[in-house]
């Protein structure tokens, strides 16, 4: 059996929900999802970790919400797919094949920065710097 626990994130009016722990077999897909609320989600990347028992957390990828576009660390790529409903403001990760290693609490977690691009915050430290250093 392989279990799959999720830890919902809360900070002010900002909510996380995700979907409630399964159990699933070797073999088997899951699709985990993660709803958003108290803030505009395709303003931010939204990434996915999991830490499996007694070991680091491991980032899985992020999606650039609102533009359908997934990025993943290279040992996730061919297992695990990042969606998105924009209309539900939820993101959803489904990994196939699972096998025991895959026994893990997954999270989903928002950008700490609504900043998007490289050229985006370039311009924004940009702005805070002293006259003379520009």
């Amino acid at each position: 059996m392989i279990t799959f626990s999720w830890f919902a994130g809360v900070w002010s009016e900002i909510r996380l929900d995700q979907t409630p722990s399964q159990v699933k077999r070797p073999g088997d897909t899951v699709k985990m999802s993660c709803t958003m609320s108290g803030f505009d989600m395709t303003s931010y990347y939204i990434h996915w970790v999991r830490q499996r028992p007694g070991k680091a957390l491991e980032w899985i990828g992020r999606m650039d919400a609102g533009s359908n576009s997934a990025v993943y660390a290279s040992s996730f790529q061919s297992r695990f797919t990042l969606t998105e409903d924009v209309s539900s403001s939820t993101q959803h990760l489904e990994a196939t094949r699972l096998t025991a290693e895959d026994s893990a609490v997954y999270f989903c977690a928002r950008a700490a920065q609504r900043l998007k691009t490289v050229e985006q915050l370039h311009k924004n430290l940009h702005s805070h710097l002293p006259e003379r250093s520009k």
